[in-house]
């Protein structure tokens, strides 16, 4: 199994040493997601300070940015990285698209894949020289001259993943994208009796498999080095567990394990605002569907249980105080566990 962490990425300064000791570590990716900060800058300072680790958005929201803006920003830190960065995208809900964006919200779905399509005929034509003629039923483009095409990189194509919940966006991504980023609100069950079959299918149609289509995450982690840290970072995770729930358009992975009951009681406590009494909603019994909870020490097992068989990467966040043994051992034993995926396989022909 593949091993993330993610970087610093509120604190520039602190992400090259950060990358370089997780590179050390032996890591075999560093994320960056988009919240608060951007998050393609800090992969590149990330870049720069590594060799061998990939570097992934975990994930850029798509829809803000033109095809072109995100194509460039990929094209950059794939060139500067030699190679080894990886875009993933997410379309994020309707509500923040239209009310923290101001950008339209329309079809997400056949308009993510069109988007994926988009990128990857901008850098064939970077990488080829060939004319950049795509049209869309959402995107256009068409004018690209030498002033603003980067010279060939002799590179491989960036590969994408993109950030997936319901149905219609897993079968985009089985059906056009390297891989897929399961989303955190999932329980074992879901994804072995609604999520791979899904993707099995659609890979199986595109004649594809999963031995170069790389499926991560797919629940959460609360580790740290003793039973005090697990409960802390635990409740954390009870939190996110109920903001997730209370959303309906995720309830599918409630309804699956007969609690739709909570996935309600949680949209009607968010429509009031009781944000801060939402995560004692969620029972121990819920919370273990969605997350590990173990110490570092039975973290091994504990992944290989929950995420064994179906997903082939997780991401990890140590403390600070863990030492270099101490995140090394754990390191290896996650990598140790048996995972599917053999590597990407991108390719600029059309």
């Amino acid at each position: 199994m593949r091993v993330s962490v993610g970087v610093p990425y509120a604190d520039w300064r602190a992400i090259g040493p950060m990358a370089a000791r997780a590179e050390a570590d032996g890591v075999d990716g560093l994320t960056c997601p988009e919240l608060a900060h951007d998050p393609f800058i800090p992969l590149g300072i990330a870049a720069l300070s590594t060799e061998r680790v990939h570097l992934a958005t975990s994930v850029a929201i798509s829809f803000p940015r033109s095809p072109m803006i995100t194509a460039n920003l990929g094209w950059d830190l794939n060139l500067h990285s030699r190679g080894r960065f990886v875009m993933g995208l997410g379309t994020q809900v309707r509500a923040h698209n239209e009310r923290r964006f101001d950008v339209r919200w329309e079809h997400p779905a056949p308009r993510m894949g069109e988007y994926v399509q988009a990128l990857r005929a901008i850098w064939r034509s970077w990488e080829t020289g060939a004319k950049l003629d795509f049209r869309g039923k959402f995107y256009n483009f068409t004018l690209m001259t030498p002033e603003f095409s980067p010279k060939p990189a002799g590179l491989p194509m960036v590969p994408v993943m993109i950030a997936a919940v319901g149905p219609e966006m897993q079968k985009t991504a089985a059906r056009l994208c390297d891989g897929v980023r399961l989303h955190g609100f999932a329980t074992r069950k879901y994804v072995t009796d609604v999520v791979r079959p899904l993707l099995a299918g659609e890979l199986a149609k595109a004649g594809k498999s999963f031995a170069n289509f790389e499926v991560t995450g797919g629940g959460f982690i609360a580790t740290g080095p003793d039973q005090a840290a697990v409960d802390r970072a635990a409740e954390k995770l009870r939190y996110r567990v109920a903001f997730y729930g209370s959303t309906p358009a995720y309830r599918g992975v409630f309804d699956i394990h007969g609690v739709s009951d909570l996935g309600v009681k949680l949209h009607e406590a968010s429509r009031k605002g009781l944000w801060s009494e939402m995560a004692a909603m969620v029972p121990d019994e819920v919370l273990d569907l969605f997350a590990v909870r173990a110490t570092y020490d039975k973290l091994p097992d504990a992944v290989a249980e929950r995420f064994g068989g179906i997903s082939d990467a997780v991401s990890i966040d140590f403390l600070p105080g863990d030492d270099d043994r101490t995140r090394r051992r754990v390191i290896e034993g996650l990598k140790r566990i048996p995972a599917g995926f053999e590597g990407f396989r991108t390719s600029f022909a059309a």
